[in-house]
């Protein structure tokens, strides 16, 4: 857990092998979900700090903490897989740390 963060919120997420190491490196700043009914009770009802994303669903599977800086919607990037021209919830990533 980054250090100074008293219970943190943390919204837990599975990815892709690729989605995952995208933003495990640093590269993809953006995670996309639909804007349906689920995602938004789930995202919109609460306030995150942080993502903790899971690569799969295998019990051993490699995880990562990641601060979430904020949540809109609009148009994402296709190359970090939004669908084209499709409104998504967009959770701009921060911080990338490994949970101990």
């Amino acid at each position: 857990m980054p250090t100074g963060a008293t219970n943190p919120r943390i919204l837990h997420l599975t990815l892709k092998k690729r989605w995952f190491d995208l933003i495990s490196s640093g590269v993809k700043k953006e995670e996309y979900r639909e804007l349906k009914p689920y995602w938004h009770k789930r995202l919109l009802n609460h306030p995150y700090d942080f993502i903790q994303f899971r690569n799969g669903y295998a019990p051993e599977a490699p995880t990562i903490l990641v601060e979430l800086l904020g949540l809109s919607s609009g148009l994402g990037i296709t190359e970090w897989g939004a669908p084209d021209g499709v409104s998504v919830y967009i959770l701009r990533l921060g911080k990338v740390s490994t949970p101990s």
